[in-house]
């Protein structure tokens, strides 16, 4: 199989200064965050060839796209990219089988209908691509240019701010819709966003971006983690972040069954056993104790090993990463109760997480409504 994962360097010191080397995995999801003029769009458009830096490399699905050094430029509409931009970008002449079919102009006349009907089914708008943009809701319009990027089989897909037009009942479905399209992919996908729940639910690597150069990169797991990241985690704070497989739902008590590399948690909810979720679990949620408490109404006693412990700065918070198994849960206490405690790498200890606390989002679901 060809090598899929993307490549980018770009360097320059103006009028957009950047400084951003990064790769980005076959079936990742990268999400690039940042303040409002850091340079996440212009990256985005740099891989699809709508921006020239001064100095680039871009290589994905095994091409170079572009390679400064190398005298290496391939034109836009020859990179193998599938962009869907914050304004969706559909022609309102056209219907949606009409805006799918307008990015197969490489492919002959008689195939672009079928293929055009073949994507707007694979982000499930069957039965609408006659109609036009106007006639369609906001998430359905998203869905179509979903549809668009697909058409071309991409060897990357790009998403700028792709769910900024829609309120928060449709996002979820949406970020659903992307989370289920990546993984049919297999591609890398690069995603720009200013929300936190875009990159806890879809991210499996974050960019975190300032002034066009790189602040941190490194799995959604390890950043969200740091508190030293304040533009990433002022909304909830630090926490641990992790995918699971729901081992059972207890109608009875109204919880489910966990099941995640290092053991089960229970988290409140509801949700089908078998479902994949990705789970999020604030620090200063997580209760650490030297003995096996008694009597309590937490239901999560996970017994691990600390493997760091923060340095502690200006405030009392400390953060402490506790090994589960595979999973590092992070902590947050304070310099007293290192002290009391005797916290250091190595020290067995058990977390407790009340089920309450640990926020559940499906990385899959039945077809989203508009």
């Amino acid at each position: 199989m060809a090598e899929r994962t993307l490549h980018v360097t770009l360097r320059q010191n103006g009028p957009i200064p950047l400084e951003v080397r990064f790769t980005c995995g076959t079936g990742d999801t990268l999400a690039i965050f940042g303040p409002s003029g850091s340079g996440k769009t212009t990256v985005l458009r740099s891989i699809a060839g709508l921006y020239r830096p001064a100095e680039t490399v871009v290589r994905a699905g095994g091409e170079t796209w572009s390679d400064t050094a190398a005298g290496v430029w391939v034109p836009p509409h020859r990179r193998h990219v599938g962009f869907v931009f914050q304004d969706y970008a559909l022609f309102p002449h056209l219907t949606a089988a009409g805006n799918v079919a307008a990015a197969l102009t490489d492919r002959p006349r008689g195939e672009r209908e079928a293929r055009a009907e073949a994507c707007l089914a694979q982000v499930h708008l069957q039965g609408k691509a006659s109609r036009r943009p106007h006639e369609l809701s906001g998430g359905e319009r998203q869905r179509v240019a979903l549809a668009r990027a697909l058409a071309r089989e991409p060897a990357v897909l790009l998403l700028d701010e792709p769910f900024a037009a829609v309120d928060r009942a449709v996002r979820r479905h949406l970020q659903d819709e992307v989370a289920a399209v990546r993984r049919s992919l297999d591609v890398p996908a690069v995603l720009v966003t200013h929300d936190l729940e875009d990159v806890v639910r879809l991210a499996t690597h974050v960019l975190l971006l300032d002034g066009g150069r790189v602040v941190a990169h490194d799995t959604v797991s390890a950043l969200m983690r740091r508190p030293d990241l304040p533009g990433l985690v002022d909304a909830a704070g630090p926490g641990t972040v992790f995918d699971a497989v729901v081992h059972r739902h207890d109608h009875e008590r109204g919880v489910i069954e966990l099941a995640f590399d290092g053991g089960v948690i229970v988290a409140a909810g509801a949700a089908q056993a078998g479902t994949r979720v990705r789970a999020r679990v604030p620090a200063r949620d997580v209760i650490l104790a030297t003995s096996l408490p008694d009597g309590l109404s937490v239901q999560n006693v996970l017994t691990g090993v600390v493997s760091t412990v923060a340095a502690p700065g200006e405030h009392d918070a400390v953060m402490v990463d506790v090994a589960v198994g595979g999973l590092v849960l992070a902590a947050e206490v304070t310099r007293d109760a290192v002290r009391r405690l005797a916290l250091a790498p190595g020290r067995q200890v058990h977390a407790l997480v009340k089920a309450v606390s640990i926020d559940v989002s499906a990385l899959a679901s039945t077809p989203p409504r508009s």
